[in-house]
């Protein structure tokens, strides 16, 4: 039998030109990538020059012209106004999501982090990703697309100086490039080195929130429709004892409980929402924030009480105000990334919560799952499409909220779904609920070709389980042989995460707050190994954590849907032990931890930090340029899982079925060619750390069909009368079978 890491790569092999490959046969060729737009504004960032004269207050003209200057809705009106009349507006069909077509686009992708890339001694963050020898390593590896992270302009100001990103740049506050990452024409050359390699490039924007930059600054002082950008409301002066006194030196305090059932019952906020996320006692209790007085150039002094679902710094964009402003800088933003940087897609953050509401009952407000979410959706991801790129999201809610929001919105959507159930396969051994999500999302009508099947991004490990600790918590679900509710079901993998993966058992992840563990996929194995001393690691334990760390790839790449990964993963990050970086944890953002900082190719092996100052941790595989040296790499091998991907086209297949195991470690997914009547693929794996025998059965599996090992090429049998098959499996390994029709 032949193992994905035993395969030999002349096996997998890119074939000569002119010898059509499987993909050629039977599927149109991969879509040209997206190349860089002409530019719209050739001015680029604001300059330092500016006239800055007086006090940062309302009353100076000076002030609030800069601020306009800074202003992300101001930009969108010039940027909009470009692509007006325009026949090209109407080339592109932009109606319906297109998975498919955005999978063919780019199916694997890169997933960087800025703050955490070592650069090359005074090189930006987007100089190191224009290197041609990146991409050229990219493309051997099988990588087609880089999502950048945020690079924009992020954090606050305060008067006339900007104050730093809160929440790692997604607090956005300017179309421009930050000065810390690169430059525009960095970002060009990126796009156009990307294209030479048969890539593209994926930017950010934020639908659900800005930073407190010059729009919520020009907000707070009333100036014109800014304040209709936000869920912001200014509380008449005589009910400002309802609010709460700001501390000197802060410009806002977020309310408690009893401030905003005081304001709900005034009729001034809806009040309670349905959770409250990154909850922190003392810290953030509720969704809302007071500002201290403002007074803008119209003489008046307001307090206002705004929205934020994340963090305080962070207030929320208004879907549906009269003014329409929030919608005009997010499209503009959206603009600004497709058509004059030249991305070809943009990941949508935080676009799950765009449309709040009161409800009549008792009970908190309506603001997750709102039709307001879905119309906003499906106006950016209109757009987008309109334009020629491609959308997708990372929406951490029920599977319906997923499939509705992407029913005419974003065209891929992150899989929250089954994320933390592999971790769950793989820290119990056992696939049962990893094959409940795969079933149950199959049931409810998410395709998984629509989604990106993700390693480790920037965020923690979720474990919020949200479609059964909510919308489905007093459902019953069959589990070990037991009916429990959803609400018993994602307490208990929850406590099953936690007590594997944290705490004595692994003291270097850490829970993040009530959302998930903050940790690195490396340390998401060692945790499930039973490794507690990072420090102390063999070769032949790290040999283990990467054959489990493969396993977890065989899942994620040998599936229906994108494929995603980080520089994290490609280097083998383990955490950042949290005694050397407690400033940046004493909020209780423990995600830091799992956000080192690594050099991809080498060039700079004496740095100790990234450029932005965080540290380097231990790296068990090493740069991608040295392993793919190595016949026996974390890269060279995941390079052949990637190259046997490409070369069936599996990404583009359907899932039909995740059938019982014969083994509890053991995990079935079918798959079919819907081009090629009966042709099939079938991903077996086992998520032991043993060796595993049993009979695979699918009722789509037709007695006679040839089975050939995708690894070799070899014939590995046939599907006998019973509609299976048997297979024997090493510990933490899988198997690649294209099964055809007998006829």
């Amino acid at each position: 039998m032949s193992e994905f890491e035993e395969a030999s790569p002349e096996a997998l092999e890119v074939e000569e030109p002119g010898e059509p490959d499987f993909a050629r046969i039977y599927f149109p060729a991969r879509p040209k990538a997206l190349r860089p737009r002409a530019r719209l504004r050739p001015q680029g960032a604001p300059s330092a020059a500016q006239v800055r004269s007086g006090e940062p207050v309302g009353s100076n003209p000076v002030y609030v012209d800069w601020l306009r200057g800074q202003s992300m809705l101001q930009d969108a009106k010039e940027i909009a106004g470009q692509f007006s009349g325009l026949g090209s507006m109407w080339q592109n069909p932009y109606a319906r999501p297109d998975p498919r077509a955005a999978v063919q686009a780019a199916s694997v992708w890169f997933t960087a982090y800025p703050i955490s890339m070592i650069t090359r001694p005074g090189e930006s963050f987007l100089a190191t990703l224009a290197d041609p020898a990146l991409w050229t390593a990219f493309q051997r590896i099988g990588i087609h697309a880089v999502h950048t992270g945020p690079v924009k302009r992020a954090g606050g100001l305060s008067g006339w100086h900007p104050t730093p990103s809160v929440d790692g740049h997604f607090d956005r506050v300017a179309t421009h490039i930050d000065e810390l990452f690169g430059t525009e024409d960095d970002y060009r050359e990126m796009c156009r080195v990307a294209a030479e390699h048969e890539g593209t490039v994926i930017d950010d924007i934020v639908p659900g929130h800005t930073g407190k930059g010059a729009d919520f600054r020009l907000a707070e002082l009333g100036v014109e429709d800014f304040p209709g950008i936000y869920h912001m409301v200014a509380v008449p002066p005589e009910d400002w004892h309802l609010l709460p006194e700001i501390p000197p030196g802060r410009d806002s305090v977020n309310l408690d409980e009893s401030d905003e059932l005081a304001l709900t019952d005034a009729g001034h906020i809806i009040g309670e929402l349905q959770r409250v996320i990154f909850h922190v006692p003392g810290l953030k209790e509720t969704n809302w924030s007071a500002t201290a007085p403002v007074t803008g150039p119209d003489g008046i002094t307001r307090r206002w009480v705004y929205l934020h679902y994340f963090k305080e710094g962070q207030p929320s964009i208004n879907w549906l105000d009269p003014t329409f402003a929030g919608m005009r800088l997010v499209i503009g933003d959206a603009l600004h990334s497709i058509g004059d940087l030249g991305s070809g897609g943009l990941r949508l953050d935080a676009n799950g919560f765009l449309g709040v509401e009161r409800t009549l009952d008792v009970g908190p407000a309506w603001s997750e799952g709102h039709p307001l979410s879905q119309a906003a959706n499906q106006l950016i991801g209109s757009m987008v499409r309109k334009v020629g790129g491609f959308t997708f999201q990372e929406l951490n809610l029920s599977i319906e909220d997923i499939r509705d929001t992407a029913t005419g919105g974003a065209d891929l959507s992150y899989d929250f779904i089954n994320r933390p159930a592999y971790h769950h396969a793989l820290a119990t051994g056992d696939t049962e609920f990893l094959r409940l999500t795969l079933r149950e999302a199959q049931q409810l009508g998410v395709d998984a070709a629509g989604l990106v099947h993700a390693l480790q991004n920037h965020d923690e490990m979720t474990y919020e389980l949200v479609h059964f600790a909510s919308r489905h918590r007093e459902d019953e679900f069959a589990f070990r042989g037991l009916e429990v509710t959803g609400e018993q079901l994602a307490e208990t993998v929850r406590e099953e995460l936690t007590e594997a993966l944290t705490g004595e058992a692994a003291p270097y992840n850490l829970v993040f707050t009530t959302n998930g563990i903050a940790s690195t996929t490396a340390s998401v194995i060692t945790a499930a190994l039973g490794y507690r001393d990072l420090d102390a690691l063999t070769d032949e334990q790290v040999e283990r954590v990467t054959r489990a760390h493969l396993l977890l790839a065989m899942f994620n790449a040998l599936q229906p849907g994108v494929f995603a990964l980080s520089g994290w993963d490609l280097v083998g990050a383990l955490p950042i032990p949290a005694q050397e970086i407690e400033p940046l944890l004493h909020e209780g953002d423990t995600r830091w931890i799992h956000r080192p900082a690594y050099d991809l190719l080498g060039v700079d092996p004496a740095a100790e930090r990234s450029a932005s100052g965080l540290p380097r941790s231990r790296m068990l595989y090493g740069s991608v340029d040295d392993q793919l040296a190595q016949p026996d790499s974390f890269v060279t091998r995941l390079r052949e899982i990637l190259h046997l991907r490409g070369y069936f086209a599996i990404a583009t297949t359907r899932q039909v079925d995740v059938p019982d195991v014969a083994h509890e470690a053991m995990l079935v997914m079918v798959h079919e060619y819907e081009q090629v009547p009966g042709q099939l693929q079938v991903t077996v794996l086992n998520f032991s750390v043993e060796p595993i025998a049993g009979t695979v059965i699918s009722d789509h599996l037709e007695p006679g069909s040839r089975l050939t090992d995708m690894g070799d090429g070899t014939v590995f049998g046939e599907v006998d009368q019973l509609h299976g098959f048997h297979v024997e499996m090493e510990g933490h390994s899988g198997l690649a079978l294209l099964v055809t029709p007998a006829t």
